[in-house]
């Protein structure tokens, strides 16, 4: 700090005066007189003006330290924001969707004007869907509707959309797994992009995937004693099958009539307590990439699943449904308490 702004600085915390400022009024129009020959700067006036440097050095620290704290806050505001429990099933306004990672050209352009609709969520390598905790359900063992938020690897701080279960509370709770429900999946400002449907089954379940009211695809599952077999139909047409071992394996992979892999979905080991006690599962949808020119921005640094050929978007909707569709036939509870993994069959 210069003579100048010093002086400034004493002379409007202390209220000096008027030879201080007539001291500054030398300094500024180039006087150069030394503390020995100026009359002004005796010790007294030095004494006071070490002081007044002491208070500004004391307000600085202080902004400082305040910057820091706002800096901290905001921080932890993001972590937050990034965990996919807690503000993320909120009803906070969330203004724009996270861009997409994979291009639009090629093989993705949408084919109809469905495929443009949901172009947003699914125009992605690798979608993460996380189940909300169901507190009713843990505590009480009533039954709840279920709850998704689904977030792009490449974007993990903010949600690329949303599922939300509607059903009838009393079916809920005397059906249990079995309950008829429609899921609305939309974008992350809510948005609807396409829904699907789940009618009440008996011995094997279907699910079905609806843009704009049009039935595009369907997945059915296939009873087998422990063996999670699913048939995968855009329109009338099969596209892939899934034939998991059961068990302890969570990894289901879409094959074509080849045997040549399409997709994966991963059911992700979230830790002993939530395993036990919630139904807040997490499932990785790995659609790949055959064409390493289709990925755009930070898709570009992460080793993506090979497949033979990527899925189109309302195939995508398709493997959406059937993410859902194992997360009700396999890994949700029946209320009360007990191991997500039991049921290998039924």
């Amino acid at each position: 700090m210069n003579w100048a702004k010093r002086l400034h600085l004493f002379a409007k915390t202390y209220k000096t005066e008027s030879w201080i400022k007539n001291t500054i009024a030398s300094h500024r129009f180039g006087h150069t007189s030394n503390v020995t020959s100026d009359p002004h700067l005796s010790r007294k006036f030095l004494a006071q003006l070490w002081v007044a440097d002491k208070e500004m050095e004391k307000f600085s620290k202080r902004k400082t330290t305040q910057k820091k704290i706002v800096k901290s806050k905001a921080a932890a505001a993001a972590v937050y924001d990034s965990h996919p429990v807690g503000k993320w099933f909120s009803d906070a306004t969330v203004t724009e969707n996270p861009p997409r990672s994979q291009s639009l050209s090629g093989f993705f352009k949408p084919g109809f004007p469905e495929e443009a609709r949901v172009a947003p969520l699914l125009a992605r390598s690798n979608l993460l869907i996380t189940r909300d905790i169901e507190w009713a359900n843990l505590v009480l063992g009533f039954e709840q509707e279920n709850r998704y938020a689904i977030v792009d690897v490449c974007y993990p701080k903010s949600p690329v959309g949303f599922i939300r279960e509607q059903s009838n509370v009393i079916a809920r709770q005397l059906l249990r797994l079995r309950r008829p429900f429609v899921a609305y999946i939309t974008d992350s400002m809510g948005n609807e992009l396409f829904r699907v449907r789940r009618p009440f089954w008996w011995l094997t379940s279907s699910i079905y995937a609806e843009i704009d009211g049009k039935e595009i695809g369907v997945v059915h599952r296939r009873w087998h004693l422990w063996r999670r077999i699913y048939d995968l139909y855009l329109g009338n047409k099969q596209f892939a099958v899934v034939e998991n071992p059961g068990l302890w394996n969570w990894t289901f992979t879409l094959k074509d009539i080849n045997g040549e892999v399409l997709a994966q979905i991963d059911r992700d080991w979230r830790g002993f307590g939530f395993e036990i006690f919630t139904d807040a599962g997490q499932y990785v949808i790995r659609f790949g990439s055959s064409d390493p020119n289709s990925k755009i921005g930070p898709a570009r640094t992460i080793q993506e699943l090979e497949v033979t050929r990527p899925l189109t978007l309302a195939e995508r909707a398709v493997a959406v449904a059937l993410a859902i569709s194992l997360d009700n036939d396999y890994f949700s509870r029946h209320g009360g308490f007990g191991l997500p993994f039991v049921e290998v069959g039924e």
